[in-house]
């Protein structure tokens, strides 16, 4: 396997020194190792993401800039980002830290995480301001790139309202794809718009939460579903750690998260108790199982694109 040059420029290695193998495996993507010998004679280990086309050079900026919003807020979380861009023949790549996952430390045989639990780490993200972008005066909704759940684009346009925001940059910015693979659905439509129209407000309206205050936005993985959690040492070193990858991230409400985290299950039972001792529920707190329901709505908008009638069926249950 070749390494092309402009990963190896990207990276300022030396070819004559590195080395590239398949490793792993992506619905998506093609997935490599690559190992290094530095001008120190340090060994150091990268993962790489190709794949080709326009909707790939997308993905991995998304994901880039994800991954680097995460990590730079809670280091032990996610791996780094070091690099995306096309090759010279057209394929686009993303390369990051490697991430040995694993269910055993090598150091002592045990499978406990050497750090916080996935609860503690995700808590302190939840807890982070998310950072003023330009143009702006204080944090708001949405994100620096756009990024795909899956292969599917999300729009993440700044809005100072969160509502506006969940109900056009995901319910139905994801609607109109769905509308755009499948056909047109004038029931399903009906149905969305009544939701963006009279319970998004309803539950999670700015001047609804928090007696009035709203949420403010910090980082949220996105895509935070079992498979896209594990054990491992990121970099190849150190100890075994709970880890998060292939995010989708967005400055959103951090019950956002939740409803991918609700639906697949996955999590262990004291996950949501430790997890809301460090982000308290949202007031009202009654509501909550109806916030993450909406939020659950999305999950399924996106799968819905590639398995329609299935989910389909599931969206339609959950709306009415």
């Amino acid at each position: 396997m070749r390494l092309d040059p402009s990963v190896i420029s990207a990276l300022s290695l030396d070819p004559a020194a590195t080395t590239v193998a398949a490793h792993g495996s992506s619905a998506f993507n093609a997935t490599a190792k690559i190992c290094a010998t530095l001008t120190d004679g340090t060994q150091k280990y990268y993962f790489m993401k190709t794949a080709a086309g326009k909707n790939a050079e997308i993905m991995f900026r998304g994901e880039h800039a994800s991954l680097n919003a995460i990590h730079g807020a809670v280091p032990s979380l996610c791996p780094a980002s070091l690099a995306t861009g096309v090759s010279d023949d057209g394929t686009a790549y993303l390369v990051t830290d490697f991430l040995d996952l694993s269910s055993r430390s090598p150091e002592d045989g045990t499978a406990s995480p050497s750090g916080m639990s996935l609860a503690a780490k995700l808590g302190k993200l939840h807890r982070i301001p998310a950072p003023i972008p330009p143009g702006f005066s204080k944090p708001v909704f949405g994100f620096c790139e756009t990024t795909c759940c899956g292969d599917t684009a999300q729009p993440n346009d700044y809005n100072e309202s969160w509502a506006d925001f969940y109900a056009r940059n995901r319910l139905l910015a994801i609607l109109d794809k769905c509308e755009r693979n499948n056909g047109k659905d004038n029931e399903l439509r009906s149905l969305v718009e009544q939701t963006v129209n009279a319970v998004v407000p309803r539950l999670i309206g700015d001047s609804h939460l928090n007696d009035g205050r709203g949420v403010s936005p910090v980082v949220v993985h996105g895509d935070l579903w079992s498979g896209n959690r594990g054990k491992g040492r990121i970099g190849g070193k150190g100890a075994v750690e709970d880890v998060i990858f292939d995010p989708s991230a967005v400055y959103g409400h951090n019950e956002y998260e939740l409803g991918i985290v609700n639906m697949f299950g996955g999590f262990s039972k004291s996950f949501f108790p430790e997890y809301h001792d460090i982000c308290p529920k949202t007031s009202p707190v009654d509501e909550y199982n109806d916030r993450v329901k909406l939020y659950e709505l999305c999950v399924f908008q996106t799968l819905s694109i590639g398995i329609w009638s299935h989910c389909r069926t599931d969206k339609i249950g959950i709306i009415t």
